[in-house]
């Protein structure tokens, strides 16, 4: 279209463009990115109605909303990060991967998010081939971080249903910090191959994109950071959803009866519930006399804290597995819409055609991400809740 810029994602971005395209490409930007190859990267937004250069005012509101959502999840990673460095209760290995999400999720607010907010507005880069490098592998690592981070979460609280006894004994921080290094190494590897093909160019820097001529790399990149963590988040969610559900059920007090240890005869009294129970030992007595024993129903008192205890741990589990849900549900929301146009381009190329503007929204679609996963775990669970609010009050 002439006139118009083409916009790639700024991550996993590199397709084959027609010479039409291509000329508009060049012409827009006034200078020619790439002559002696049909491919070209561009991600220039469309130049303002009444000439090139400055910003609308439409460019200043973009810009006052995605500070204010850069602020919003640096302030809420870093009272997650406080929350549980001062209090001492929520010094446990599962709270660990969470302090560890949340430190993932600050980084891309702090390295991340504030160069993205000029590049947005702006349409081009002025900030060097160094920093491009810089900021491209600091986008990968640390976004894709964060999304291993929420599968290794899912798969302790896993490890913590289906086998509480032996994985009781095996939670131990140390386990914690070797699946966090996990999931760096993971994501160091997915980020720096782009790096070994990556080359300068001559004359000014117009555009930060990954120049991938590789589809391999796309499919690699795309299935490892975010296809294969989500079938293994869909498929560990649904199993902690089938245990826990078990649980509950097997927890209901209809049998209460049939599992206490003690009969103990009682008056009615306040606050205990009671069931009807024949004493065990009628057949034992009627096989040794060998004349039939007869023993009239009693009274049984159910312990009062048996039933709070299984109360509250069906309360937990129901809540765990809402709030599990709910994580994976934000997750796909935010970062499926991206990753699928990310893998689509390079394999349709010029017969897929988007506007800037939506790529736009979908790559700070994902970053919304980093900004839900905290409010989510906060309000959540009632520790952190108390221990933010006291942390909030400076206590």
């Amino acid at each position: 279209m002439p006139g118009d810029t083409v916009h790639c994602p700024q991550r996993f971005c590199d397709f084959q463009l027609g010479a039409t395209m291509n000329q508009s490409c060049v012409e827009a930007n006034g200078v020619d990115l790439q002559t002696n190859s049909r491919h070209l990267n561009c991600s220039t937004k469309l130049d303002p109605p009444g000439g090139a250069g400055g910003i609308t005012a439409l460019g200043i509101s973009v810009s006052v909303l995605l500070c204010l959502l850069t602020l919003a999840t640096v302030l809420s990673n870093g009272f997650v990060i406080a929350t549980i460095y001062q209090t001492r209760k929520l010094h446990t290995p599962a709270n660990i991967l969470i302090a560890s999400l949340a430190v993932t999720d600050l980084l891309v607010s702090i390295l991340v998010m504030p160069i993205s907010i000029v590049y947005t507005v702006t349409g081009t880069w002025s900030l060097g081939q160094i920093v491009c490098d810089i900021w491209l592998s600091s986008d990968i690592t640390c976004c894709t971080a964060s999304i291993l981070h929420l599968c290794v979460i899912a798969l302790d609280r896993y490890w913590a249903i289906t086998d509480a006894v032996e994985y009781s004994i095996k939670r131990t921080p140390e386990r914690a910090a070797g699946m966090i290094v996990t999931v760096w190494v993971i994501s160091i590897c997915i980020s720096i191959p782009p790096l070994f093909w990556r080359q300068a160019k001559a004359g000014e820097l117009m555009h930060c994109t990954v120049n991938t001529d590789q589809i391999f790399y796309t499919i690699y990149s795309t299935f490892g950071a975010f296809y294969i963590p989500t079938l293994l988040l869909i498929a560990l969610y649904g199993r902690i959803y089938v245990e826990a559900r078990s649980r509950i059920l097997k927890q209901s007090p209809k049998r209460t009866g049939k599992r206490l240890t003690k009969a103990q005869l009682v008056t009615d009294s306040p606050g205990s519930a009671s069931v009807s129970s024949v004493n065990s030992r009628a057949n034992e007595a009627s096989s040794e006399t060998g004349s039939p024993v007869h023993f009239n129903h009693i009274k049984v008192k159910v312990s009062d804290a048996l039933l709070e205890r299984k109360r509250i741990s069906a309360a937990r589990e129901r809540k765990a597995t809402k709030t599990l849900g709910i994580i994976l549900g934000a997750f796909i929301v935010c970062w499926l819409p991206f990753f699928i146009i990310t893998l689509v381009l390079p394999i349709c190329k010029e017969a897929c055609w988007f506007h800037h503007a939506i790529f736009d929204f979908f790559n700070w679609l994902g970053y919304l991400n980093s900004l839900i996963n905290p409010i989510i775990y906060t309000m959540s669970n009632e520790d952190f809740k108390q221990a933010f609010q006291k942390l909030v009050r400076f206590r």
